[in-house]
Formats: structure tokens, sequence, C-alpha cells
């Protein structure tokens, strides 16, 4: 303006703790901001990466894991309403209820069902050890250049759809194929002639279970142990032998006590999957002795009950991963004790 003398506009040193332009001297939470970034910038270049890859299983299990198995606890002490989703808590029923644990241990069709899948379970692996065994032993035996093609024929069934291979083992059995009548051939020629029968009963069978979670799960078996017996001393066996032990004494002295550790670790990674499968029993298995994964799929989906189907999962992971939990506590202490 005229006559009018201009200001000039001081521009602004700092800002005040809103954020606004101020005339005054940058405060200290500025400062602290740029320590702050500072500390992170040094905290990454020393151990930043190394505590967030540590991290990343742990964030893994809270989410995938720990969240869900709340989920289902939550669940199992609802109450089941004909409303979608088919649960509820308070109103007219109590906020919580434990009828669907009631019903998993005292209900003849649900005990069954558990007594059913654990001895299945504990069968397949049986049959897997007493198999992978001698073939994770026989690996850690052989050259180096050989060694490696049988592992590769060890996983090479996971290069296939795990439905395609379960549907393949239904063809085997079926009454008219090749592998059908080579064991009826086989039983009629070993038992007397008057338990000769037309065609083995295959399908749809406890057999028919456990022999196809055998073929399933007998790779979960072999790379533990082969990883545990690796890792001996093959000195021990030799020093064993120059004292005058048979082989057999060597395995039962030496070999076999240090591979407890494998398997144990191959035990679990067969029964655990084994008792709560559901593909296997629902495809070839009986109907009338369902094993308890497919009681709880049937209570999901059919019945919609899913207070009842989540107090039998939590049940059966109890009883899973309870012992094995134990297992891995006594075998810590035993460790640290040493």
């Amino acid at each position: 303006m005229p006559g009018a003398v201009a200001r000039r506009r001081v521009p602004p040193t700092g800002t005040t703790r809103c954020g606004f332009p101020s005339r005054r001297p940058r405060p200290s939470c500025w400062r602290s901001r740029s320590m702050r970034a500072k500390r992170l910038a040094r905290w990454f270049d020393t151990k930043g990466w190394s505590d967030l890859l540590i991290a990343a299983p742990y964030v893994w299990l809270v989410i995938f894991f720990l969240l869900p198995f709340l989920i289902v606890v939550a669940m199992s002490v609802g109450t089941k309403t004909p409303t979608a989703p088919p649960i509820s808590f308070g109103g007219e029923h109590p906020w919580v209820s434990l009828q669907g644990y009631v019903r998993a241990v005292t209900d003849t069709l649900y005990f069954r069902a558990f007594i059913t899948s654990l001895v299945s379970a504990g069968i397949a692996t049986v049959l897997c050890l007493l198999i992978g065994y001698p073939m994770a032993l026989g690996l850690t035996r052989v050259s180096k250049s050989w060694r490696n093609i049988l592992l590769m024929l060890v996983i090479l069934p996971f290069w296939t759809s795990f439905l395609l291979r379960v549907y393949a083992w239904m063809g085997l059995m079926g009454r008219s194929s090749w592998f059908n009548e080579g064991v009826t051939r086989i039983w009629n020629a070993i038992v007397p002639q008057g338990w000769a029968v037309d065609f083995m009963p295959m399908m749809h069978s406890n057999f028919a279970v456990v022999l196809v979670m055998v073929y399933t799960y007998l790779p979960f078996m072999i790379l533990p142990l082969y990883a545990s017996l690796e890792r001996l001393d093959p000195t021990l066996d030799e020093a064993a032998l120059d004292l005058g032990s048979r082989p057999w004494q060597v395995f039962l002295d030496v070999t076999l006590p240090q591979s407890i550790p494998g398997i144990v670790a191959g035990g679990m990674l067969v029964f655990i999957p084994a008792a709560g499968e559901l593909v296997i029993p629902t495809l070839v298995g009986n109907a009338a002795s369902p094993m308890i994964g497919r009681v709880i799929s049937d209570q999901f989906s059919s019945a919609r009950d899913w207070p009842m189907a989540s107090a039998i999962a939590v049940v059966l992971l109890v009883l899973m991963v309870g012992p094995a939990m134990l297992y891995s506590h006594f075998q810590a202490k035993a460790e640290g004790a040493k």
C-alpha cells in the first residue's frame, strides 16, 4: 500500500507441538524424534534384521495357530442355535456351556471315533517305523551319489497330488483290479480250501485306511530318521564290533538308542496328522466306524453343530499336542542337566 511500510515476513524457526509454525526455536520433541530415528537406524544396523527374522515364526504361529485356536475354544463353549452362524452366547442361554465337552467324553459315538482314530494312527505309525527305519538306515550306508537318487525317490510322491494318489489306491483296491486279484490268489494259496474267497474286501474298511495312511505318511517317518542316523559317528559301530559285539548287538546297544530323537520326531509327524485325517477315511474308510476327523467334519457341515465340533477338535488337540509338549519339556530338561 502507498505510504505504508512493507513488513517482511520472518520465516518460522520451529513448529509447535501441534505442528503449526512458530517463531520460537525448535522444541525438544523434534530433537527426540530425530534421536528415535537414529536409534531405530542403529538398531537395524546391529541386530534389527536378526530380531525380525526370529520374530517371524512367532508372528506366524500367533496369526495362524493361536488366534484360530482361541476362536475354536470360544465356539466350543457356545450354544447351538438355528441362526446363521449357528452359535450364540448369552440371551436365554448361559454365557458358557460345557455340554460339548461332556458329550465328547461320554457319548459312545465320539468315544468310539476317538478310539478308532488313535488305534488306526498308532498302527500306521508302527508300520511306518518298521518300514522306514531300514530304509533310513540304508540311506546312510550307501554312497553319496546313490543317496541323492534314493532321497529323491523318497520325496517323489510329493510331486503328485495327494487326492490323486488316494484315488489311485481306490482303483488298486477295487474288486477287479490286478492288485486285488494278486492278493486274492496269494490268500487262496496259503489258506485252506474252505477259506478261499473270490476277491479281497479291501475298500471301505479300516485296513484300507491304514494302508493308504502308511503309503501317504511314510516319507514323514523316513526323513527325520535319516537326519538323525546321518549324524551318528560310524566309528562307534566299528569300535563295538572290534570289542566282540555281534551286528545285532551293535544295533541294539549303539545305533538304536542314539536314533530315539529321530524315532520320536518321525512318530509325531505321522501319528498327529494320521489321527485327525479326514480325506482318507472319507474316501476309503468304513462309514459305520468313522474316524474323529470325519465326525468333526459332519458336525460342522451336516449337523451344523459348531459348538460340538469345536469341543471335539479341542479335545483331539489336547490329546495330540499335550503328550508331545510334555516330551519336549522333559527332553529339554534332560539335555540341560547333561
